[in-house]
C-alpha cells in the first residue's frame, strides 16, 4: 500500500493536481480501504457466529442424545474439545456422528421390541385376525437401557403367556383328537369349526391364541366329553343288557365274542383312554340292532318260560294234592301274553314268586302228608291182616307170608292208635287253618272225624290235602 501511494504521489507531481484534489483522492482511498476491511470483518464475524451456532446446535444435540440414551455424562466444548472454533468443530463432528449412530441403533432395538409386543398383544386379543398391527411409534426422548429392559420384560411376559396358551391349546387338541378317534368323528372338521388356523397346513398367520378361541376350544372339549360320556353310558347299558339276554337265551360263546369290544367297556371309567372307534355311532347302532333282535327272541322264549313255570306250579300243587284252577290260570296267562300288554320279565318274576310260595306251602303240609301216607299204608296192611285171618290155608303159607303177617300185626297196632292221632291231627289242622285264614273249614273237619275211619280215610286225606 505504501509503495502504491508513493508511486501515486509521483504521478500526481508529474500531472500537477492541486493539494485539495490530492487530499480528496487520498481520503477516498482511505474510505475505500476502510469499507473493504469493514466488509471483511463483518464476513468474518458472521463466519464466527455461524461456527458458534453450529457448535451450539451440535452440543445441544449431543446433550439431547445423551439424555435420551440415559447417559448422565454432560458434554462441554471447552473441557472436551479445546482449540480454535474450527478445531473444535472438527473434533465435534465425529462425536456427534457416533452418538447419532448409537441413537439410531437404540431406536431400531426399541422398534423391534415394541413391534413384537404389539403383535403378541394383537394375537392374544384376537385383533390380529383383522390384519397386521400398525408399526408402533418410538419415544425418542427416552431411549434408556432401563426403559428398554422394561419393554423386554413385558415382551417376555407376553411370550410366556403365548407359550402357556399354545401348551393349553396343544393339550386340548390332543384331547379332542383322542375323543374324535374314540367316536370316529372328523378331527379336521371339528378343529376348523373352532378356528381355521388349527387345520391350515401352510399357515400365513400364526395359530389363533385369543381368549375367544380358547373359550370355543374349551367349549368343544366339554361338548365332546359330554358326548363321549353319553355314548359310553349308552353302550355300557347296552352291554349289560346283552349279557343279561345272553344268559337268558343261552347264547353260544362264539356269538358273544363278536361283541367283546362292547362288554369290555361296561366297567370302564369315562376318563380312561379307549380304543379307536369304540364309541362310534355306527357301532352303537349295530349293538342296538342286536339288542332289539335278542329282545324279540327273548319275548318268544319268555312266553315259553312263563308257560313252563305255570306247568311247574301245577305240578307242585298236584304233588301235595292242592287244588288250583288250571284252566282259568292258563286262560289268563294266554290272554296276557297274546295281548302284548304284559311285561314278560315281570310276569316271569311273579311266576317265580308264586312257585316259591307254593313250595313253602307244600313244605308246611309235609308233616300232614307224611302222616296220611303212613295211615293209608297202615289201613292197607290192616285190611290184608283181616283177609289173612279169614284164610283157612294160612297155616300152610311160606316164610314170606309170616313176614307179611308180622308187618300187618304192627299195622293193626298203629291203626288202633289212629283215633287219638286223628284228634291230634285235627287240632293241628285247625291251628293251621286259623293261621292261613281258613277257619270256615272247622265244621267240615269235625264231621269227617265222626265218620267211619276205615271207609273215609282216603276222603279225609284228600280233604286235608285240598285244604
Amino acid at each position: 500500500c505504501g509503495s502504491f501511494l508513493q508511486e501515486l504521489q509521483e504521478l500526481w507531481g508529474e500531472i500537477g493536481p492541486d493539494e485539495l484534489e490530492r487530499d480528496r483522492m487520498i481520503l477516498q482511498l482511505e474510505e475505500d480501504c476502510l469499507n473493504v476491511y469493514r466488509k471483511k470483518v463483518e464476513q468474518t464475524r458472521k463466519q464466527k457466529a455461524d461456527l458458534l451456532q453450529v457448535m451450539s446446535l451440535g452440543e445441544a444435540e449431543i446433550e439431547k442424545i445423551l439424555s435420551a440414551l440415559g447417559e448422565r455424562e454432560s458434554f462441554s466444548r471447552v473441557e472436551k474439545l479445546g482449540g480454535t472454533l474450527m478445531e473444535q468443530l472438527t473434533k465435534l463432528e465425529p462425536v456427534l456422528d457416533d452418538l447419532r449412530r448409537r441413537r439410531d441403533e437404540r431406536i431400531n432395538e426399541f422398534l423391534a421390541v415394541q413391534l413384537h409386543i404389539v403383535r403378541l398383544q394383537a394375537e392374544i386379543s384376537g385383533t390380529i385376525n383383522h390384519g397386521d398391527p400398525a408399526a408402533p411409534l418410538v419415544d425418542e426422548t427416552d431411549l434408556s437401557t432401563g426403559r428398554l429392559a422394561e419393554l423386554k420384560t413385558q415382551l417376555n411376559e407376553l411370550q410366556t403367556e403365548k407359550n402357556l396358551r399354545l401348551q393349553k391349546i396343544d393339550a386340548q387338541i390332543k384331547c379332542i383328537n383322542e375323543m374324535c378317534n374314540m367316536m370316529s368323528l372328523d378331527l379336521k372338521k371339528t378343529l376348523y369349526e373352532v378356528h381355521p388356523s388349527f387345520v391350515e397346513l401352510e399357515r400365513i398367520k400364526s395359530m389363533s391364541i385369543s381368549d375367544s378361541t380358547l373359550d370355543r376350544l374349551a367349549g368343544t372339549v366339554h361338548a365332546l366329553n359330554q358326548e363321549k360320556k353319553q355314548r359310553l353310558r349308552k353302550l355300557q347299558d347296552l352291554g349289560s343288557t346283552l349279557i343279561e339276554l345272553w344268559s337268558l337265551m343261552d347264547t353260544p360263546l362264539d356269538e358273544q365274542k363278536c361283541f367283546d369290544h362292547v362288554t369290555s367297556l361296561i366297567s370302564v371309567s369315562p376318563n380312561r383312554v379307549m380304543p379307536q372307534g369304540c364309541l362310534a355311532h355306527d357301532l352303537i347302532e349295530k349293538v342296538e340292532v342286536e339288542v332289539k333282535r335278542l329282545k324279540h327272541l327273548k319275548a318268544s322264549k319268555m312266553k315259553e318260560l312263563v308257560l313252563k313255570k305255570m306247568t311247574q306250579l301245577e305240578e307242585i300243587y298236584r304233588s301235595v294234592h292242592m287244588h288250583i284252577d288250571s284252566d282259568h290260570e292258563w286262560q289268563i296267562l294266554t290272554e296276557l301274553i297274546d295281548s302284548g300288554r304284559a311285561d314278560l320279565s315281570e310276569l316271569l318274576t311273579d311266576m317265580d314268586d308264586r312257585i316259591a310260595e307254593a313250595r313253602d306251602l307244600a313244605l308246611s303240609r309235609k308233616d300232614i302228608l307224611e302222616k296220611v301216607e303212613k295211615w293209608t299204608s297202615a289201613i292197607e296192611e290192616e285190611g290184608w291182616l283181616g283177609e289173612y285171618e279169614g284164610d283157612q290155608n294160612r297155616y300152610n303159607a311160606g316164610r314170606g307170608a309170616h313176614i307179611n303177617l308180622k308187618r300187618a300185626e304192627k299195622a293193626r297196632v298203629l291203626v288202633s292208635k289212629i283215633p287219638s292221632l286223628l284228634e291230634n291231627l285235627t287240632t293241628k289242622v285247625k291251628a293251621w287253618e286259623k293261621e292261613k285264614g281258613m277257619s270256615f273249614m272247622y265244621d267240615k273237619a269235625s264231621s269227617v272225624t265222626k265218620c267211619s275211619f276205615q271207609t273215609n280215610m282216603f276222603q279225609f286225606a284228600n280233604f286235608i290235602l285240598i285244604m
